[in-house]
């Protein structure tokens, strides 16, 4: 259990890092076809429904890697 808490926390500092200091290496995250942008004078909804997907694919691969 242990493990997994310090393999999590490092995979967390590592994504904070490249969000502070390379912030353009995930400025397509968002912006994937398929994702919902509405914008009206009144207020904005955003629904990423394809990188939402490609979040639960990855994750899913690497539970599936890790779990054998």
């Amino acid at each position: 259990m242990a493990r997994w808490l310090m393999m999590i926390g490092a995979a967390l500092l590592l994504l904070g890092a490249v969000l502070h200091f390379a912030p353009w290496l995930l400025h397509w995250f968002g912006r994937l076809p398929g994702d919902i942008r509405l914008e009206s004078p009144r207020g904005r909804v955003f629904i990423p429904l394809t990188s939402m997907l490609l979040v639960s694919i990855v994750l899913t691969l690497l539970v599936n890697l890790f779990r054998r």
